[in-house]
């Protein structure tokens, strides 16, 4: 049970990083440092910006599921 509560929080660390690298800066953040200051058209919709987030909650909630899991089993 540990071996699987690990292998699922690997897999869900490195989805929420490259969920939250998905989504679109806001501005007057880390993202202006690196081009994503730059607004263009090509941008999602927000039906697909809205699903971004619902996703990336979901993965969050998962991951933290997965440190309490793991927490409990192996213990202090």
């Amino acid at each position: 049970m540990t071996l699987l509560l690990q292998v699922l929080l690997v897999i869900t660390s490195v989805l929420l990083v490259l969920l939250v690298l998905l989504h679109k800066g806001k501005g007057g953040g880390m993202s202006d440092l690196f081009g994503g200051g730059i607004s263009s058209s090509v941008g999602g919709s927000s039906v697909a910006e809205k699903n971004l987030d619902r996703i990336t909650v979901v993965i969050g909630l998962v991951w933290f599921a997965s440190i309490v899991g793991l927490g409990l089993l192996v213990g202090t």
